[in-house]
């Protein structure tokens, strides 16, 4: 089954996705952590990529290698193969957590990882880089298991997305903000451009509600993060850990069929207990 099915599929359960691996058995983004996440059976898991000086792609959720190598240097500054000799500190990074034998991860060795077995959210952090990621996945087979996302917020992005993504049948995700000013003109964006999945921010659950016509007509996913740092209306993995039926079980009652998280375990334990 290629991603874009899955999505697609209204009899699925809610899908989980592991936020950078289980980062809190192994440094987050890493190899390891990926293959936890297989390991334990999720979906998806999400990963962040970056560029090295010579176009090497590589994962890296911040702009700097200092939280989780220890070194103050943009990846864009160094080559592939000092990119790829530099070991990873434990979990999520900083100074408190050891280095381990795990090295910054390379998108092409995360490929060859995690072909036919797991989903791919690709958190691409310069979109510029995102035509290289895409002839990468293609090149080496592995463009019907990933996912590639960007705001859809103007006129501007909705062509862009249109010349640089669609072209490529790959999986893509809109991001779309329902508690903003130009809500509305998000909406329409969205409308016209009617993704397989929609990554949607809101300040109330009945704010949904303005996707109901587009989900029902067209069968788009709705996706949500419940990270604390970045969750919506107080839906954050650490309330769900205390009431999930509150968190994740409205969110799912709701219409949101994907589920990005810290407690990927605690979810999917959820979603079995629900099932049951």
């Amino acid at each position: 089954m290629s991603y874009r099915e899955f999505i697609a599929d209204r009899t699925r359960d809610c899908a989980v996705v592991a936020h950078r691996g289980i980062w809190r058995a192994a440094p987050e983004n890493s190899l390891a952590a990926i293959e936890q996440a297989i390991s334990a059976g999720y979906d998806v898991v999400e990963i962040d990529i970056c560029r090295s000086a010579d176009g090497g792609l590589f994962l890296l959720h911040d702009d700097t290698l200092e939280r989780m190598t220890g070194l103050d240097q943009r990846p864009e500054t160094l080559t592939s193969g000092e990119l790829a000799a530099l070991r990873l500190r434990d979990r999520d990074g900083g100074k408190d957590n050891s280095v381990t034998l795990e090295k910054l991860s390379s998108l092409s060795d995360v490929f060859e990882l995690t072909r036919g077995r797991i989903f791919l959210h690709l958190d691409v952090k310069d979109r510029a880089v995102i035509p290289d990621v895409i002839a990468l996945a293609k090149s080496m087979g592995v463009d019907s298991q990933v996912d590639f996302w960007a705001s859809l917020e103007s006129s501007d992005d909705l062509a862009w997305i249109r010349q640089t993504i669609l072209p490529h049948d790959v999986l893509f995700l809109a991001k779309t903000r329902l508690n903003v000013p130009d809500a509305q003109r998000q909406l329409a964006l969205l409308q016209e451009l009617s993704p397989a999945v929609c990554e949607i921010y809101f300040d109330a659950l009945e704010e949904l509600q303005a996707l109901k016509p587009l989900t029902r007509n067209t069968g788009m996913a709705l996706w949500v993060n419940t990270l604390d740092s970045i969750a919506c209306a107080g839906f954050t993995d650490t309330a769900a850990l205390v009431d999930p039926d509150a968190v994740w079980g409205r969110l799912i009652d709701a219409g949101i069929s994907v589920i990005q998280t810290d407690e990927a375990a605690a979810l999917k334990s959820y979603l079995s207990a629900r099932r049951a």
